[in-house]
Formats: C-alpha cells, structure tokens, sequence
C-alpha cells in the first residue's frame, strides 16, 4: 500500500512551493515531486495532446505548456478532458515512486499544487506552504507577468490558500524572505526528525 509515510507538500500557486521542496530536500527529506511527473508524461503524451486540442499545442515533441494552460483555463470542458487523460497516469507514477519511499519506513513528502481541492491522495498529514493572499498575487503577476484580471483567474481556480492553513497539520511561512524561509523549513524538518527518530 502506498503513502503510508507519506506527508503531501501543498501551497497555492506562487507561495513558494518548488522553492520549499527544494530546501527540503537540501535538508535531506526525500521529495517526489507531483509537476515534474505531470510535465514528463505530458511531453510522453504529446500525440495525445495534439490530437485533441490541435498541434498548435506541440512544438519539437514537446507541449507547450504556457499556450495549452491559456486554452485550458478558459475551457472548463478542455481541463475535464485533460486531467481525465492525465491524473490516473500522475497517480499511478507518484504511488508507484511512493511504495519505493514506503519502504525506508521514514516520511517523505509528496508536492501535490492540488491536494485538497482533488482529494485524490489517502495522505493524512500535510504541509502547506502559506503565503497571504495579497503578497502571494503580487508574486505570480510578477513572476508570469499576467495581467492583473489573468492572475485573479488563475489564482481564483484553487482553493483560497487561507483555507488550505486551516485543513494543514503543519504550515511553512512563506511572507517574508528567503532567509526566514529557509529558517521555516529546518523547524519543520526538525519537528519531523523529532516525531519519527
């Protein structure tokens, strides 16, 4: 059975959570990472893509991403028709990866952008990367350079992140800079080695 040690790593887009991953895995927890493996199997499928929303879609073997995420956001029967394609695959790689970490009988954390909005993962414990509302739509309009309205619309397709800190069992602060941050993630990694060593 998968993710019995599992912690999924959740956030809400541009609260920092690539970063956070990456900074754990600096403190040596072990991460599987939900984006990577969505971008690889979409590339693997990109005749799929191309022979359901047009080859505008792929480029060099590749889809791209920013144009179908454009279509997609503004096409609710598009994103039903795409996550229906892609999450049992996601699913299927991330618990196959997930048994593998199972095994070394010590958590692990699994980036999941969309972890309580699909409840698709059994995963009892949580961390989710916070950022308030306000600074984390200035990061992405800044990041992504979308318009303001573009970047509502984006931001508004998840669940509000203020929602997320209530169902977390624990919350990395991400308001600040990058030295408070790496400061978050070593507390949390401590309280972790602190429940399991």
């Amino acid at each position: 059975m998968a993710f019995k040690f599992a912690i999924a790593l959740t956030g809400g887009i541009a609260t920092g959570k690539s970063t956070v991953a990456s900074l754990l895995a600096l403190n040596g927890m072990r991460v599987i990472d939900a984006d990577a493996i969505s971008h690889k199997i979409l590339d693997d499928s990109h005749s799929w893509v191309e022979e359901t929303f047009g080859s505008e879609y792929v480029k060099n073997y590749k889809v791209d991403r920013a144009l179908l995420g454009n279509m997609i956001f503004s096409n609710p029967d598009a994103k039903k028709i795409l996550e229906d394609f892609l999450h049992p695959k996601i699913r299927g790689e991330i618990e196959k990866q997930s048994i593998k970490q199972d095994s070394f009988k010590f958590p692990y954390l699994i980036d999941i952008p969309l972890f309580f909005e699909n409840g698709a993962y059994d995963i009892k414990e949580s961390v989710v990367v916070y950022t308030p509302s306000d600074v984390q739509l200035e990061r992405f309009m800044k990041r992504n350079g979308y318009s303001k309205e573009e970047s509502l619309k984006r931001v508004a397709s998840q669940m509000p992140i203020d929602e997320k800190k209530q169902k977390a069992t624990w919350i990395i602060d991400n308001s600040k800079n990058l030295k408070h941050l790496q400061q978050e993630v070593e507390e949390f990694v401590e309280k972790i080695k602190g429940i399991y060593l």
